[in-house]
């Protein structure tokens, strides 16, 4: 009968350890994915950001294109304005 209690109490012991064991493992292991996880959202934000920056930049460029197309025409049209001016006085002065 004692071996029996002997048997007994020794494998509860047992079983408490591993599952202590198992628990502590776990722990470690839920904590260290934790920390993975949190690394990659961060590195995640960092690129979320500079893609946000790079698409304002890029969205700030694309408004200003046509602006400065519109410029261009413009100066075009006042260019061959003056051109235009030049030889009809050139044309004027010389007699012809």
């Amino acid at each position: 009968m004692a071996e029996l209690v002997v048997t007994i109490v020794t494998g509860l012991m047992t079983l408490i350890g591993v599952c202590i064991t198992a628990w502590a493992g776990a722990k470690k292991t839920r904590d260290e994915v934790t920390q993975r996880l949190e690394t990659a959202q961060a590195v995640t934000d960092c690129k979320l950001e500079e893609l946000t920056r790079e698409v304002r930049a890029h969205n700030d460029f694309a408004r200003r294109v046509p602006v400065l197309e519109m410029q261009m025409q413009e100066n075009s049209r006042r260019i061959s304005m003056i051109e235009r001016r030049g030889r009809d006085s050139w044309l004027a002065g010389s007699g012809q």
